[in-house]
């Protein structure tokens, strides 16, 4: 998979912008603060319809503009190409269309350009909470299982409407009776949820060990382990049990939208007793994993975008990194151009943004 050209108009700090990428190496480079990974969140907006930032649709819009707009051409394994255009509007919900042909869902864009992203941020997967940990699984199998994001939509839903009832119950306690019908369907798409989950992190355990022994030089060993909130077998049983907890907190309790995963290098827990070195080298081999896993899924090779992570990894690191790109188009953001001028790479292209302007290509 490989992205041809973007372009952005009245997005974060560009007022227009297109760019031309090569299929290889792509460095994007200038000071901070100058738009280089607004690029990046464009792209990956572009592929999950969301930001990895977390930024609502409206805060994304140029300051003054009304709208903005995003039109990425891509390349797929077949030589077939796409134009994905997404038009973001503060009071509505933004407008998605592959080929001119507008969506009826957002979803529908996902699995049309897979992305990988590692940027600093993502040591928080390991190190943060347990919703970090979900968000990056969620998002992952929503680009690679269209049936996982049916489940998963469904079963958010179903938390939504049964939260709502709870808080209900607390002016209309004849509403309780009624409970029953959204804990069968919250049982029957959350334990889909879980199955899926613990396939995914099977999957993920068969690569990323690999990936960390060489990455630590053989003296560890990196797996996963899914620690599911409730079992499927008991999910039932627990939830009904946890009625009266559920009305008096006015939220539900028991179900996958409380899951985690646990990172454990040999018997050590690495999010609670793991050095700052061990996090960040869990997180790379996640993200080369990561790699891996949507070429074999997908059946096609993802674009890697790189957000200032070579200043965060030390040389051993980074010369890994750049190692196991192999065949895949990558985009990365920089300060400058020296870390990449001792011959480790052959780079396709490289532009300066200044500003929110394309300043030079070459």
């Amino acid at each position: 998979m490989i992205i041809k050209s973007l372009e952005l108009m009245d997005f974060r700090n560009y007022e227009a912008l297109n760019i031309q990428f090569g299929s290889g190496i792509n460095i994007l480079y200038g000071d901070n603060a100058q738009g280089k990974t607004n690029i990046l969140e464009a792209i990956f907006l572009s592929a999950t319809t969301k930001s990895h930032r977390g930024t609502k649709d409206k805060d994304i819009i140029r300051f003054g503009a009304e709208e903005g707009h995003i039109r990425l051409h891509l390349l797929n394994s077949e030589n077939v190409e796409s134009r994905i255009d997404i038009h973001i509007r503060k009071s509505k919900t933004k407008g998605i269309a592959i080929d001119g042909v507008k969506l009826k869902k957002a979803t529908e864009l996902l699995g049309k350009l897979n992305v990988v992203l590692f940027s600093p941020e993502d040591l928080d997967i390991i190190k943060g909470g347990p919703g970090e940990r979900r968000r990056f699984t969620d998002m992952e199998l929503c680009q690679l299982d269209d049936f996982y994001i049916y489940n998963l939509n469904n079963y958010n839903k179903i938390v939504n409407q049964r939260n709502n009832l709870l808080k209900d119950l607390y002016f209309n306690p004849s509403l309780k009776e009624t409970i029953g019908i959204w804990d069968s369907q919250l049982v029957s798409y959350g334990s889909k949820v879980i199955e899926r989950r613990q396939s995914f992190v099977d999957q993920l355990n068969d690569v990323i060990g690999p990936v960390h022994e060489k990455l630590s030089g053989g003296r560890e060993s990196l797996r996963i382990i899914y620690d599911p909130n409730v079992s499927i077998e008991n999910f039932e049983k627990e939830l009904s049990a946890s009625t009266d907890k559920d009305i008096k907190s006015k939220m539900t309790n028991v179900g996958p939208h409380r899951d985690d995963f646990i990172f454990m290098i040999g018997d050590l827990d690495v999010r609670r007793f793991g050095s700052q070195g061990q996090q960040r080298t869990a997180a790379l081999s996640l993200k080369l994993a990561e790699i891996d896993i949507v070429k074999k899924l997908a059946n096609d090779t993802p674009v890697l975008l790189l957000d200032d992570v070579l200043s965060e990894l030390d040389t051993g690191r980074q010369n890994f990194l750049l190692d196991s790109i192999g065949d895949v188009q990558t985009i990365v953001t920089c300060t400058g151009l020296e870390e990449f001028v001792n011959g480790r790479l052959k780079i396709d292209k490289v532009f300066e943004i200044s500003n929110g302007t394309l300043v030079d290509s070459k």
